[in-house]
């Protein structure tokens, strides 16, 4: 088959939403419900997703971060960054996305309350 399979609504539109923006909005979705829940005890918070993180040439760990939390200094807010390509890769189904990415999610806003992960978000599983 030559061309799309599906015909845009507007043309010089996709018709289809790539998988950087199903992820945007997985990750919105889920930050909006957790940071609504805690924005009285969270402060200014940014959120932002990134394909992969930047790691030095000497990164000797063995695995790849899947998210960076930088604490607010000042005037400059906290920042939750969540890595796409690296979360991507370690799962194999919507489902397993959903639960890293809240999984994720839920313990950086925990590290930054200082409570318990399970506390952040009734859906948080653990290491079960």
């Amino acid at each position: 088959m030559r061309g799309p399979g599906v015909r845009p609504e507007h043309p010089g539109t996709p018709a289809l939403r790539t998988k950087r923006e199903r992820f945007d909005d997985l990750v919105l979705g889920i930050v909006t419900e957790v940071d609504g829940r805690w924005q009285d005890r969270l402060g200014l918070v940014e959120y932002a997703v990134e394909d992969a993180p930047q790691v030095p040439d000497d990164w000797d760990t063995g695995t790849v971060p899947l998210s960076s939390l930088v604490r607010g200094t000042g005037g400059a807010p906290t920042r939750l960054v969540l890595f796409r390509r690296p979360i991507e890769h370690r799962c194999e189904t919507r489902g397993d996305l959903e639960a890293l990415v809240l999984t994720l999610v839920v313990e950086q806003v925990a590290e930054l309350l200082g409570i318990d992960a399970s506390e952040v978000d009734p859906r948080y599983q653990g290491d079960d």
